[in-house]
């Protein structure tokens, strides 16, 4: 029996691309698992109105942990409109299949490391060294969402707080509401997971990144508990930035920034921007930890028009397999695949085409292989 059974999950466009490259590279650290395919992604939506059938939360449910490609999202329209014939009319919602899959699990902390990487010519800098923490069940992408505004919670709305009154005749057609939900313990958590995170390996600061002067009560809780957090860990700062003002100051000066903290929603924009900074979404991975679970996931979306073509760059699902082997314990296997990548980037001898070659998906795959 392997040492470990990990849910292996393409889902849609270019998903299949790099899970292939990721194979090879686990294939040549000899890891000891049991890869379990999985149905998850738009063809599923189409064909059964669910991205994510039951079986597949079952999979999961009976697994170590989750390796996962890319997914489609759409509109809720658009999603609606592409439903096969049989599932019309059904009064289906298309839901994100990885949101849903983080909420099941309560996979709260979304971990997104961005190095740039000495040789890669689409660094903005060889010094950026950025690890973003974002929570990852709450906020706006909670799915608390109202349209049209049903009558009950806009009177709800308009008996306890008073600006919802220059809303009180809109019709209920024309108005939209998208629930920014915080919990101070999920404010807690990911907080204390960045600090954490920078206490072990020796960062300077943590900085936080809302928008407590206009945003007062979901920003502020994420704030005051930051604060209060910050006490448990002296010798490491804390820093308190608006996202407006992060997003200049990252353009800026990223150097001078560590560990970065934000809600949902900011955490996923800050992190794209990050990305950028290194390179791209083609060197952004990330991982999704809870408790007793993980599901690892590159940042890049799912690249349609790229499909089967194996031409977009892997390393960041080959940097999402080195956060999954720290994760499983195999620190040694992690540091080893890192530096093998660091290398191939290094040589700059095979490169995809965002970097200036022409190397295929897998050939990028097989010299980090080779390099190992």
């Amino acid at each position: 029996m392997a040492k470990y059974r990990i849910a292996w999950l393409p889902g849609d466009g270019i998903g299949n691309d790099v899970m292939d490259a990721a194979r090879i590279v686990l294939d040549a650290l000899a890891v000891d698992a049991e890869y379990v395919p999985g149905d998850v992604g738009w063809e599923f939506w189409r064909t059964e109105g669910d991205a994510l059938p039951d079986r597949t939360v079952e999979l999961l449910k009976s697994t170590d942990c989750c390796l996962f490609g890319a997914i489609t999202s759409k509109p809720k329209e658009e999603a609606e409109r592409e439903l096969v014939s049989e599932q019309q009319a059904k009064g289906l919602v298309y839901f994100s299949p990885i949101v849903r899959i983080r909420q099941l699990l309560d996979l709260h902390t979304n971990l997104r490391p961005c190095k740039a990487y000495p040789g890669n010519l689409l660094n903005y800098r060889d010094d950026v060294d950025l690890v973003v923490f974002r929570e990852n069940t709450e906020g706006l992408y909670s799915g608390v969402e109202f349209h049209p505004l049903p009558d009950a919670v806009r009177q709800a709305l308009l008996d306890n707080h008073p600006k919802m009154s220059r809303f009180a005749e809109v019709p209920a057609d024309e108005i939209a509401i998208s629930c920014r939900i915080f919990t101070r313990n999920g404010c807690r958590r990911i907080v204390r997971q960045a600090f954490e995170y920078a206490k072990q390996f020796g960062r300077p600061s943590v900085t936080v990144v809302e928008k407590p002067n206009v945003i007062r009560e979901t920003s502020g809780m994420m704030v005051r508990e930051a604060r209060d957090i910050a006490k448990e860990y002296l010798g490491i700062e804390l820093w308190e930035t608006n996202v407006d003002a992060m997003a200049m100051w990252l353009v800026k000066n990223p150097q001078d920034y560590s560990v970065l903290v934000a809600s949902n929603m900011f955490g996923d924009i800050i992190s794209d921007l990050c990305a950028q900074l290194v390179g791209g979404l083609g060197f952004a991975s990330s991982a999704n930890i809870g408790d007793n679970y993980a599901l690892f996931e590159p940042t890049h979306g799912s690249a349609p028009k790229y499909v089967g073509q194996y031409k977009v760059n892997p390393i960041a699902m080959l940097l999402t397999v080195k956060l999954m082997l720290d994760w499983l314990g195999e620190v040694s296997l992690a540091q080893r695949l890192e530096k093998a990548i660091g290398a191939v980037i290094a040589d700059a001898k095979v490169r995809t085409y965002d970097m200036g070659g022409t190397a295929s998906t897998l050939e990028v795959a097989e010299a980090v292989a080779g390099s190992l």
